[in-house]
């Protein structure tokens, strides 16, 4: 008996979610017309294009869009490669193994630099 309570109460309360969430869809659509309306207007009134608030958007990142821009990272260049295996290391960040092992062998880290 307690299973079939559970189970109309919890679809019970699915429709209650769907019937808010389509509720709430109603709302914001009614509240962004309005505003929506605005921007067409001030546009039309500046003369903007859809180009430029296009590309407006894509330099500033657009708010919400601005997680989905690209983010580019700068490549830098090796600065020391090891002789044998070729392996590089940029200077950065903790040394690589061979670097350590190399300087505790008493070695100088300029011995792998790269000309």
């Amino acid at each position: 008996m307690a299973r079939a309570s559970y189970s109309t109460q919890k679809l019970k309360l699915e429709k209650e979610i769907t019937k808010l969430q389509k509720q709430m869809q109603t709302l914001q659509s009614k509240q962004r017309a309005p505003v929506i309306a605005s921007i067409v207007r001030s546009m039309r009134e500046y003369d903007i294009s859809l180009e430029e608030i296009t590309a407006a958007l894509g330099r500033r990142g657009g708010g919400a869009r601005k997680a989905a821009a690209k983010t580019t990272k700068r490549v830098i260049p090796p600065k020391y490669r090891h002789p044998e295996t070729k392996a590089t290391w940029t200077g950065r960040g903790k040394a690589p193994r061979w670097i350590t092992d190399a300087e505790a062998q008493g070695q100088s880290r300029d011995t792998f630099l790269i000309q």
